[in-house]
């Protein structure tokens, strides 16, 4: 690929980058899917933006998800304290390949059951609803932290039986570590000094190490910890560190995505008022405006995955070792993949998206996401008379899990 290519894509990451982007990255994206997949030498990464090659090659098997391996590579000081619980150093299955992954997605699948979910929509329509009755007392609220923000750590909190009283730890925690999974650097880059997400991540650990010894103790019935301490499979069960870091992914990565889907269909509502309008007339409609949320500007951006050998995507190569990574949301505004892409219309006839990934890291916690959206966005449009958006919204740093900061909204009350 010649050397203007490549600094084309170069100037096109600085530009996704930049701070100024974090509003609208939608116009870059559709420069990358013009220009096809792009090789970044400087990078050593192959940027895919079309739906077509993102969908192929996340099941692709020449691709790996142990993405440590990439941006590992050459370091040699471990960056957690020496009193840090071994569970730290446990990766996430979801950056694991097969049969590994495979293995620990079949232990943590039976537990994270479709009747797990099912049992959990009265206890989450309460809480949207106790959120809005907060909320009913000012002219104005900021939906991002009175709504969106809460829940679904609330949820998932109540699922694995931790205490309401610590809820508020998880809040801090999980703003830390969401920094390792943004994609495009190195989590460890800075100035030298520890990052934030250490911290919080060996506090985090450290304080599922001691509930799930609790747990261990005395198991109770309707709790999360409890059925994937139970879970079993041909004999196989999960190892205390691997039971530690995967609820420690359940908090993460289930709470941060959340909330952007259901900041992001509000926002997406308040700008077409015409589908809230039909919203708070057909509740039957949530569930189109959840996925057309997932693929107009879902909660995750891209993902990343390891070339195990040279691979070509289209006209474009990546040598072996080199990152690959798949800007999903540009792949969702393919006009190959959905007509009129920069259109929001839930009432849409062909709709494709990648926002709970594809393949064999298809998330788990895709049931549950969809319900708290459902049933945040309908009693949204139902209860809240009137709203309208204060101001355009200010955006977080983050580029993968790209969300607003702060969602405030005018209304002429809650209706009770």
């Amino acid at each position: 690929m010649s050397m203007a290519t490549e600094t084309s894509g170069l100037q096109l990451v600085g530009r996704l980058l930049d701070p100024a982007s974090r509003a609208d990255p939608y116009p870059i994206y559709a420069e990358f899917r013009a220009r096809g997949p792009v090789w970044i030498e400087e990078m050593s990464s192959l940027v895919v933006a079309k739906y077509h090659d993102c969908e192929t090659l996340l099941r692709d098997p020449r691709l790996s998800a142990e993405r440590g391996r990439f941006f590992n590579a050459g370091r040699t000081a471990d960056p957690y304290p020496p009193d840090a619980p071994s569970s730290v150093r446990q990766p996430w299955f979801l950056s694991q390949d097969p049969p590994d992954h495979t293995r620990l997605r079949r232990l943590v699948s039976s537990a994270f059951t479709a009747r797990t979910v099912a049992r959990m929509e009265g206890s989450i329509a309460r809480l949207v609803d106790e959120s809005l009755d907060r909320e009913a007392e000012g002219e104005t609220f900021d939906v991002l932290s009175g709504l969106a923000y809460t829940l679904p750590v609330t949820v998932i909190c109540r699922m694995l039986g931790i205490p309401a009283a610590d809820e508020r730890l998880f809040h801090r925690w999980s703003a830390q570590l969401t920094r390792l999974l943004d994609g495009f650097s190195n989590p460890d880059e800075g100035d030298g000094e520890t990052p934030e997400w250490v911290g919080g991540m060996v506090e985090m650990h450290r304080y599922v190490n001691e509930l799930v010894a609790g747990r261990r103790r005395s198991p109770r019935q309707d709790d999360l910890i409890s059925e994937l301490l139970a879970a079993e499979d041909g004999g196989d069960a999960l190892s205390h560190d691997e039971l530690v870091s995967t609820i420690v992914l359940l908090l993460v990565a289930g709470h941060e995505t959340t909330v952007n889907l259901i900041a992001n269909g509000v926002l997406a509502l308040l700008r077409h008022p015409g589908h809230l309008a039909a919203l708070r007339d057909d509740p039957g409609l949530a569930p189109a405006v959840v996925e057309e949320t997932l693929r107009y500007d879902p909660p995750v951006h891209l993902t990343a995955r390891v070339a195990d050998q040279d691979l070509r995507v289209g006209a474009a190569q990546a040598p072996a070792g080199s990152l690959v990574i798949l800007l999903l949301a540009a792949a969702h505004r393919d006009p190959e993949a959905n007509p009129d892409p920069d259109l929001f219309d839930p009432r849409r006839e062909q709709l494709r998206h990648l926002g709970f990934s594809f393949g064999p890291h298809f998330c788990l916690g895709a049931p549950l996401a969809r319900l708290e959206g459902r049933l945040a966005l309908t009693a949204f449009a139902r209860r809240v008379r009137e709203p309208r958006l204060v101001a355009d919204p200010p955006y977080r740093e983050h580029i993968n899990l790209r969300g607003v900061s702060e969602l405030r909204v005018a209304h002429a009350g809650v209706i009770r």
